[in-house]
């Protein structure tokens, strides 16, 4: 089978190498995908926003399963886009896809299905919501509704914070804002919740906590991802219980009343307050960098998994996972999330001595004459397999200090609630 992957991070090289591991592989096309696919797949330079052209490829190379990474291309519709086709694509319609694409479209299904989340206004003007600003209490949350790359949140101690949030989100810093949700703020502690659908069977896909913040201790700037570890420390079946019957359930039967039967990863950010879930937000994709956390832990053939989705036979299909604990680390480029400098060469990726339980996704990286360069913030991802995860995190370090690259700094502290020093 010949099967397409859309994106470039860390996320796809790593759902990359798992399905290259499957017997039915004949051959992998990534578009644009990074210097670590380019070792597994033939890189496609194809504009992600123009549908047609990723369709006339796959049709004339006999692509029959696309799996689509990131989120942009699936709220924008392009599960809808080859309907008209034989191709196969793994992730859910432009409707469903409004779950991530929309925080007021989730914040509203949560309002009529009772799901529990924060409570919430919606504003349309800088005036109304700075208005508003002067009768609540902090801290609290302002988020930009669209996509923004897991950056539109701010967490706001006083009214000078939100002022700031408010205006920089509606002067476009990520992109047109003709809405902003202004969010209590929960005290309690995250984790994500994955799951897998057919459209019609839900199953599990691990847990796990990311570190979102760039400097230690969970301080500085929002990015897209420093790290992570699985599985979550504060899941067991009791509160998976709550998660699946108050939280997704309900998502999932709110999709269906609107004719979306939603197929494809789904990820549940929340937060847990005194043993009951909150719903933040959810992504309808992998996250990243979960995703590189959780498919080292993958026991079942992740090529059977997505097929058994697209084919609506999920039900008859039962999940594998090793039993270990798995830490991520992410070096990024200098000055990340703020300015950094890419075309930096990276010499000794190629000389690290992996155990099998180790593992190095490419994110931002490039192959030029042979050589590695950067070409992003988030640059390398480490992952370890161990019994524990001070294991897994020591193992990182000592790869991380063999590769010894300037460019790049990384959290040293992720999975610190974990790990006891």
């Amino acid at each position: 089978m010949k099967v397409g992957i859309i994106g470039s991070g860390g996320r796809e090289h790593a759902i990359c190498q798992a399905i290259k591991k499957s017997s039915k592989i004949e051959k992998i096309y990534c578009f644009p995908g990074n210097a670590g696919t380019s070792e597994l797949a033939e890189n496609v330079d194809l504009d992600l926003a123009d549908f047609n052209k990723i369709k006339k490829f796959s049709i004339s190379n006999d692509i029959r399963l696309i799996i689509v990474g990131p989120e942009k291309p699936l709220v924008d519709g392009i599960v809808d886009f080859f309907k008209d086709t034989e191709i196969s694509i793994f992730g859910p319609d432009k409707v469903s896809s409004q779950l991530e694409g929309s925080k007021i479209f989730t914040k509203k299904i949560c309002e009529e299905y009772k799901i529990p989340t924060a409570k919430f206004g919606i504003f349309e003007n800088s005036s109304d919501a700075i208005a508003f600003l002067d009768k609540t209490q902090f801290p609290l949350v302002v988020k930009a509704d669209g996509l923004a790359s897991g950056k539109g949140v701010y967490i706001c101690e006083n009214k000078d914070d939100a002022n700031i949030a408010v205006n920089e989100i509606f002067e476009g810093k990520f992109g047109i804002a003709k809405n902003i949700l202004i969010e209590e703020f929960l005290a309690g502690e995250e984790m994500s919740y994955f799951i897998i659908s057919d459209g019609k069977e839900i199953k599990g896909f691990e847990t796990a906590q990311d570190h979102k913040r760039v400097l230690e201790g969970d301080k500085g700037d929002n990015t897209g991802g420093m790290g992570a570890y699985s599985p979550s420390r504060l899941i067991n079946k009791v509160l998976e219980e709550k998660i699946l019957n108050k939280i997704i359930k309900p998502t999932i039967k709110a999709l269906q009343e609107k004719g979306s039967y939603y197929k494809g990863f789904l990820y549940a950010g929340l937060m847990i307050v005194d043993d009951e879930p909150f719903l933040i937000e959810y992504n309808v994709r992998m996250g990243d960098p979960e995703c590189q956390t959780i498919l080292p832990k993958l026991k079942t053939d992740l090529l059977k998994i997505i097929e058994a989705c697209c084919d609506g036979q999920l039900k008859n299909l039962e999940i594998e996972w090793y039993d270990a604990k798995s830490l991520c680390i992410v070096v990024c480029s200098k000055g990340y999330p703020n300015q950094y400098i890419s075309n930096i060469l990276i010499e000794n990726i190629e000389r690290l001595d992996l155990a099998e339980s180790d593992f190095v996704y490419h994110a931002g990286t490039k192959k030029i004459e042979n050589k590695i360069y950067s070409n992003g913030g988030r640059v390398i991802n480490f992952v370890s397999l161990s019994l524990n995860f001070k294991d897994s995190r020591d193992k990182i370090f000592n790869h991380i200090k063999k590769l010894n690259w300037s460019g790049g700094f990384f959290r040293k502290d992720i999975g610190y609630k974990v790990i006891d020093e």
